[in-house]
């Protein structure tokens, strides 16, 4: 995150002017950073003129670094899960607010750091927890069945060789380390040096994505967020990849009025409830430029919407 004084932030954000942009800031909004990480967009929120951010992040590591990089009074950092952020922000008085950002996924700070344990780029104990709390990724994998492997890795890594890739895990049990890990998924996969992906990749992402149960976590997210926001005001997500993207494309296509086509077979069932969003802007991923200077944007794809003044709809996105 970049600070507001003269400190340099560690990483960019992805889409940062695009999301800023969406978020159409006034002078003295309160806004709502829901994955805080290393605060990139806080500031940039900030230095937009927002009065107020409330950066929330599940990473008890990512609130102590933004406490000693950002000690600006605008800002307020909580140590939660942005699925809680209706609820936390009502217990300090907030009812509403203006704006809300969402940066889906692992962060660069924990994807760069061994000891956390989400990357293979360099050895480190398999943890992958977001939270530091509950099961570690090795224990998680030293304990589940091979079906149970499977089916997170077809399901949240959509890997064609899951059965395969299940069962070199569980007969190399015990298995305690990233590159160990790694090195299991490879062989499994018939992978080769060159070849264009590492199939790694999709197992890591699978398991990180089932330990920390984060598309459980977006689809609350996404409602908490409709609760939180004032009429007219608005929401920005960025994903990286077609698991979340399908979730908020479905979120925003169902709160401002879309339903999809109907058939003989599957006739569209009227829903009476009215639309929470309206002016749904069209998906937007990053330019060519900011490909070249950041290659993990590539995936990333921005959503954002504006808040009518209907009742939020019960329930999460399902």
């Amino acid at each position: 995150m970049t600070s507001t004084g003269p400190q340099h932030a560690p990483h960019v954000p992805v889409l940062v002017k695009e999301v800023i942009a969406a978020l159409a800031i006034q002078g003295g909004d309160t806004l709502v950073d829901g994955t805080f990480g290393a605060g990139g967009y806080t500031r940039a929120m900030l230095r937009a003129g927002a009065g107020r951010v409330i950066g929330f992040d599940r990473d008890p590591d990512a609130i102590e670094a933004g406490r000693s990089l950002v000690p600006d009074p605008p800002l307020t950092l909580i140590n939660e899960r942005f699925s809680q952020m209706d609820r936390v922000l009502a217990e300090r008085g907030i009812e509403q607010v203006d704006a809300i950002a969402l940066d889906i996924g692992v962060s660069s700070m924990q994807l760069d750091r061994a000891d956390r344990g989400f990357s293979f780029s360099t050895d480190g104990p398999l943890d992958m927890r977001m939270s530091k709390s509950g099961l570690t990724a090795a224990e998680y994998l030293n304990a589940a069945d091979e079906a149970e492997i499977a089916r997170i890795l077809k399901d949240y890594g959509e890997e064609p060789r899951a059965r395969a890739i299940a069962r070199a895990i569980v007969a190399a049990r015990p298995v305690e380390r990233t590159a160990e890990l790694a090195a299991i998924v490879r062989r499994a996969a018939g992978f080769r040096p060159g070849q264009k992906s590492d199939p790694a990749t999709r197992t890591f992402q699978a398991i990180r994505i089932h330990l920390n149960a984060e598309l459980d976590e977006l689809q609350d997210g996404l409602a908490a967020a409709e609760r939180a926001l004032r009429p007219g005001g608005r929401l920005a997500v960025v994903t990286f990849h077609s698991l979340e993207d399908r979730i908020v494309k479905r979120f925003f296509r169902e709160r401002s009025g879309g339903t999809p086509a109907g058939s003989r077979h599957r006739p569209v069932i009227v829903d009476p409830k009215e639309p929470t969003f309206e002016r749904i802007a069209k998906p937007v991923s990053p330019a060519e430029r900011e490909l070249a200077a950041n290659p993990r944007s590539r995936s990333a794809r921005l959503r954002s919407g504006v808040r009518t003044a209907a009742p939020a709809w019960k329930g999460g996105v399902r």
